[in-house]
């Protein structure tokens, strides 16, 4: 997906980032630099959908591993919704599994936050703050 955005959700300082059907060496990189643009933005939650998911490789995972390892210096909660038995396998096979809270649904990954509270939201597509 090149030049393109993953559509991001705010929910106050939650954000929720749709990401690809399939994440690999062609868009890795793209989906890393969002989720750490969202983190740049001041998101205190970054969920990462991967509901859609079905296959992630390596370069996919080092993106998920790299953009928690920002969202922990910087004190930023950092989930994963997965719902593909083959994602799954992956980020246990590599220990990403052990990192990051997983979690079946936004739904839970967002009931699992301090601020789940809030009903506010808003729809960014194209990267930029909302």
């Amino acid at each position: 997906m090149s030049g393109g955005h993953y559509p991001v959700l705010w929910i106050d300082r939650t954000a929720v980032v749709s990401l690809p059907v399939e994440i690999d060496i062609t868009n890795a990189d793209q989906v890393r630099e969002d989720l750490l643009s969202v983190l740049n933005q001041g998101a205190v939650v970054l969920i990462a959908d991967l509901s859609r998911t079905t296959f992630c490789d390596s370069a996919g995972v080092s993106a998920l591993a790299r953009s928690f390892r920002r969202a922990e210096a910087s004190q930023s909660d950092m989930r994963l919704v997965v719902t593909a038995l083959a994602v799954q396998r992956v980020l246990a096979l590599t220990g990403v599994d052990r990192l990051l809270d997983i979690y079946p649904s936004v739904a839970a990954s967002l009931a699992a936050s301090p601020d789940s509270g809030n009903v506010t939201a808003t729809v960014d597509t194209d990267g930029g703050a909302a």
